[in-house]
Order: C-alpha cells, then structure tokens, then sequence
C-alpha cells in the first residue's frame, strides 16, 4: 500500500493526520492513548501564562445532530487549557521523549506585548517540542481578553506576534487563522511576513446553537446565561476548504505550507485538504465523537486511495486540485451538462421532480404515457445539479456533457444558443463593460 509518511517543516510522521490544539490534546493521558492508537501527530491544547484561566463547570459543548441524531455540526465554549503551566510542560517533555517519531507541537496564546514571548516561548521550547501553533483564532472567551480572535482578525497583531515568536523560537511556528474575517488572505499574508513557517485554518467560527424551547434562554447556557462559542466539525469544510484554496492559489502564499483543519471525519474528507494544497490535517471533532480509533479508518482508506490513483506518497496528492479553482469569470458559459435518471435505480420518491417543480426550472416530468416516470427535459434542464443534490439514490441521477452541444446519447444539437464568451453580456471582463 502507499506510504503515508509525512514531512512538515521538517518533521516527520508516520502519517499526515494530528490531532488538533483541543480537549483530546489536553493532558499526556489522551496524547499517549492518541499515540497508541496510530496519530501522526498532535498540537498540544493552547497553553498560556500562569496562572491559568478558569474554564465554566456547567456545559460548554453544544452539537447540531442529522435527523438521524448524528453530530454534524459541534460548538465549545471551552478556554485555553486550565491546568498549571509548569504540568503542561512537564507532560510534553515526557511525552516527546516516549514518543520520537511523532510530531509534538505546542499552541500558544499570549498577550500582545513582547515580553511575554520572551519569557514563555524558551520555556516551552525547552521541553523538545517539534514547533510551535500560536492561537491567533479562538472566537470566544480569550478574544474579549485581547488575544485569539482579536488578534487573528487584524493583520498587523498578526505580523507583530509571529515576529515576536520567531524571534525567540529556534524551531518551527505556525500560525492558526482564523475564519471570522471576510477575507483570508490578509491574515495569511501578515503571518507569512511575520516569519511564520507554515499556517494551519480554519479555526472556529462564531456560533450560537439554538435556545431552550422550555425556558426561552440560549442552550447551553451557565447558570441561565449563554455565550456564543466556536462552532466546527463536519458542517464547516466547505468554509475551510474554500479558505485553504485560497491561499494556496493565490501567488502571494502559494508557497506557504498548510496544514488543513475543519470537519476531517473520514479519508475522503482528507483528500480534500490535500488535493486543495494542504500538506497535512488535523482532526478534532471526529475525535471527541467516535474516539482515537477513527484513526484506522482514516490512514487505511488514504493509502487505499493512493493506491488506486497510482500514487506512492502523499506528497504527490497536495495541490493536484489547486489548478482547477478559479474565478467564477473564468468559467466556461459555452460548456453544456444535462441531469440523467438511471431508471433502474430511480425509486420514484419524486424527490427530484418536487424541487425542479418547487423551486428550479420544470425540467422533470411526474409521468409519462399515464405512469409514475420521472424523466428529464433536455429542452428546459439547464444542468444546475439541484436532482442530483437531492436524490436519495447515489447515482441515481448524474451529470452528462454535451460535447459541441452535441446529445451523446441521440447525436441531436442540444438547444442552447452558443456564444462568444469574449463579448458574452455574464462576461464582466467583456470588451465596452
């Protein structure tokens, strides 16, 4: 099978996906349990100064569940680690030393002064970690101190604090961004010249889950009160994967090593993060729902994948998709696809033909010659893809081009008026516009 070694910033392990900065990266009893398991690697819960900050004792974790009741969406109000500095430290001096072959990275929080840099970051160094992952991303709690968020959302904190870590640091440092802005590269931009080594994102989004429909107050909540917390897991990919595409096309930081974070569940949902120009991912949420040893899945159905694409490493596999994202003016208008119904599939739950009907463009029959037969309409299908999203049936109802507007299957012209895309009227880049 494919070898699933991984190099980032020169550390390597025994495969691409670490553990997030998070509860099971709090303390050496999980990282040792993860370790056991198979983890390539882990980015050690936040740490940040003595004393350490108090975390709430009512609920902190909030999910939204599938009408299956499967997490799909998982909010925290957790802070930074509260366990002594000096504990944390001792554990992942002991840690690194039980385990040399994996990674060990440490995320820091800290305020914005250099001072504190100074004095914190040759202690954590001191321990044998691999690098550091400095937290410029937590929406809640630390942000109203002046750090996470705060700072991940103006560019030139982000700068100031990564010069100040790099200053200090002999070892490798990455920056956590932060999703809550408008646009990511910015952020990017500063951590890359600040020095940083690498960036991982997508860190939390800001989030409330819902109310308590007895009482009328935010759920969960303290003591009657509510917090907006972080929100991540499976419902947040495709923001992260959008934002992490970004930065690997863009010029600026396209040479910037990523490490992918958000709604990592199974292998496909890595080869996402690596064929959009990760280098490695993390994974947290999968974790705190199925336990460590989501971790077979995860490497056996990877290296599964390579093998099929013929592909040794996983190197080969990062960025292979970054050439294909572009600008929505960049798209193809003369390009042509229609739905098609495998009708020895098709259920007739009429799924298909509720939301064409609904709310697209009345392309799909409801019967034909007096029967139950869902069908498409060439002449109105305008190839949105809303069936194939909906159908219940995977591959019920597919994609097919229409070569030169040309119906493979009939040889007719497809009705669709051709035109210059250079002086197409959805052309904004159009001569005279």
């Amino acid at each position: 099978m494919a070898d699933l070694k991984t190099e980032f910033l020169g550390v390597q392990t025994p495969n691409p996906f670490w553990l997030a900065s998070a509860p099971p990266t709090d303390k050496a009893y999980n990282v040792n349990r993860a370790f056991e398991a198979g983890w390539g690697g882990v980015v050690w819960k936040t740490l940040g100064e003595d004393p350490p900050v108090v975390n709430v004792s009512g609920p902190r974790y909030g999910a939204l569940h599938s009408n299956e009741r499967r997490v799909i969406g998982f909010n925290n109000i957790e802070l930074i680690t509260d366990r002594p500095l000096q504990l944390n430290l001792d554990e992942i001096r002991q840690v690194k030393k039980d385990w040399p072959d994996r990674a060990v990275f440490v995320s820091v929080m800290l305020p914005m002064n250099e001072q504190a840099w100074a004095k914190y970051v040759p202690m954590i160094e001191d321990t044998g970690a691999d690098g550091f992952e400095l937290n410029f991303g937590c929406p809640h709690g630390m942000s109203e101190r002046g750090m996470g968020a705060a700072v991940g959302q103006v560019p030139e904190y982000i700068r100031m604090a990564t010069e100040w870590c790099k200053k200090y640091a002999t070892t490798p440092v990455i920056v956590k961004l932060t999703p809550n802005v408008t646009n990511i590269l910015p952020p990017a931009k500063a951590a890359w010249e600040g020095g940083a080594d690498a960036v991982s994102l997508i860190n939390t989004v800001n989030s409330i889950m819902r109310v308590n429909y007895d009482t009328l107050t935010m759920y969960p909540s303290t003591d009657g009160m509510g917090s907006h917390g972080g929100y991540c897991g499976q419902a947040v990919k495709p923001i992260a994967l959008h934002m992490v595409a970004e930065i690997a096309r863009t010029k600026e930081t396209a040479a910037m090593p990523i490490s992918g974070i958000g709604g990592i569940q199974d292998w496909r949902d890595a080869v996402d993060f690596l064929a959009l120009g990760a280098s490695n991912v993390q994974v947290c949420t999968a974790a705190m729902v199925y336990g460590f040893r989501i971790i077979d899945d995860l490497t056996d159905g990877l290296s599964r994948f390579l093998d099929d694409k013929g592909m040794s490493s996983v190197a080969e596999l990062v960025g292979k998709a970054v050439p294909s994202v572009t600008d929505w003016q960049y798209l193809n208008l003369n390009y042509v696809e229609k739905a098609v119904i495998d009708q020895d599939l098709c259920i007739k739950c009429g799924r298909c033909h509720i939301v064409c009907e609904d709310t697209s463009h009345q392309a799909i029959t409801s019967t034909v010659n007096g029967e139950r037969r869902f069908e498409v309409m060439d002449d109105e299908c305008v190839g949105c893809n809303l069936c194939v999203s909906v159908c219940p049936i995977d591959g019920c109802i597919t994609m097919l081009p229409m070569s030169e507007g040309i119906d493979p299957r009939t040889g007719d012209k497809v009705r669709k008026e051709k035109s210059d895309w250079t002086t197409h009227p959805n052309n904004p880049m159009r001569k005279g516009a």
